[in-house]
């Protein structure tokens, strides 16, 4: 059962989706070599708290802390540690708060300092197949038109896409229906309506799309070793074009000051 929001509604989890906009651009000012990713985690955590809010991630099924900081061939869900960033890695940031009862999450891969060609376009394409995804989220359209347009996108650069972990709904709730994979095909899926609010969330490789979840029942790393990027807006399907509750722009604002 798909959940659409009310424009009510979907004005809620835009306030929760710009804090954690804000929060990803603040805990941007403090990436840098030397800095280690629990400290960047209790950065977010008291930011997060200090307007109001609470960590959506802390103990959700058992996650301890309020970030996923997932560096260089860990792929999502790594856990805050005091592993210490250094030149050349690149970190995906992965945030979630609840704001009045809504929930807001997404993501982004940040260069630690300078890192190889390579790297940067494996972000770039990551970032496009995103952008293009979106483009699909509007209403009358299914969901395997977002997961095509952001597999067309990934491959497109020799990039291949993660299989076992998807976007979501969002709402009261972290995950909702329906699953939005970043593979598929045009025209399939479930058909999408106005105000249903989504998580679209490519994790992409740089080597072979196979995952390995780690001993900590959390980092899911790449099997063969290479870089994994990941970036993530949540979307509000509307008519016409879709509605972006996400904004990188706080971030790169930092980013173009660094």
């Amino acid at each position: 059962m798909l959940y659409c929001k009310t424009d009510e509604e979907v004005g809620l989890l835009r306030e929760s989706n710009l804090l954690v906009s804000r929060t990803l651009a603040e805990v941007a000012c403090h990436i840098r070599p030397g800095v280690t990713t629990l400290y960047l985690d209790k950065l977010a955590e008291t930011f997060i708290r200090d307007h109001n809010a609470v960590p959506a991630f802390k103990g959700y099924g058992g996650f301890p802390n309020c970030l996923c900081t997932s560096v260089n061939e860990e792929v999502v869900h790594g856990i805050p540690s005091d592993y210490v960033l250094k030149e050349g890695d690149i970190i995906s940031i992965d945030c979630g708060v609840i704001l009045n009862g809504w929930y807001g999450d997404s993501a982004y891969t940040f260069p630690v300092g300078q890192i190889s060609g390579d790297v940067k376009r494996l972000l770039e394409y990551t970032r496009a197949s995103l952008e293009d995804g979106v483009k699909a989220a509007v209403a009358g359209n299914r969901v395997g038109d977002i997961s095509s347009a952001v597999q067309i996108t990934a491959e497109s650069g020799g990039y291949t896409v993660v299989r076992e972990l998807v976007g979501h709904g969002l709402g009261k709730r972290l995950h909702e229906a329906p699953e939005v994979p970043n593979y598929g095909r045009k025209g399939t899926g479930p058909k999408m309506g106005k105000g249903l609010v989504i998580c679209i969330e490519p994790m992409i490789n740089m080597g072979r799309k196979e995952t390995i979840q780690m001993r900590d029942g959390w980092t899911i790393k790449t099997a063969d070793g290479k870089p994994s990027a990941h970036f993530e807006y949540a979307v509000a399907v509307d008519r016409g074009k879709p509605d972006i509750l996400t904004t990188f722009k706080f971030i790169e604002e930092v980013l173009n000051k660094l």
